[in-house]
């Protein structure tokens, strides 16, 4: 017996199937940028910090500055760089998220917003780190 499926049962399901691979890239993608940039001596202090205004990808300290990280990964640069896809909206919703962050957990000191992109080229990852990309 041959058990057919409806199209739109099929289509669901691969659609399903990608958006869970998808998604379990941009973890990869952002446990080898907390690796990276603990190598640069940052230190990591949370992973995707989540609200209802927006998610913060790394919150890590930078000597006595608190950083907040945005994580973009792409898999090719043809169109463009991972880190112009952080357009307006993003930076607000980050923002929001962040000074969230800052409310929850009493934090004073200095802030700011890193992004990095991360490409794979030649089967490895590539990082390019934007230090104070936007305000």
């Amino acid at each position: 017996m041959v058990h057919y499926m409806s199209f739109r049962k099929w289509w669901n399901r691969r659609r399903v199937d990608f958006n869970h691979a998808r998604l379990r890239r941009g973890r990869r993608a952002e446990r080898a940028t907390a690796r990276y940039l603990r190598r640069r001596g940052l230190r990591l202090i949370t992973r995707n910090f989540l609200t209802r205004r927006g998610e913060i990808d790394l919150v890590m300290r930078d000597r006595d500055t608190l950083v907040f990280v945005e994580v973009r990964y792409l898999s090719s640069t043809v169109r463009m760089q991972p880190y112009e896809s952080v357009g307006h909206r993003k930076r607000q919703r980050l923002r929001a998220a962040a000074n969230l962050y800052l409310a929850r957990h009493g934090e004073r000191s200095p802030i700011r917003f890193d992004v990095v992109s991360v490409t794979r080229q030649n089967y490895r990852l590539r990082f390019q780190w934007i230090r104070s990309a936007f305000s």
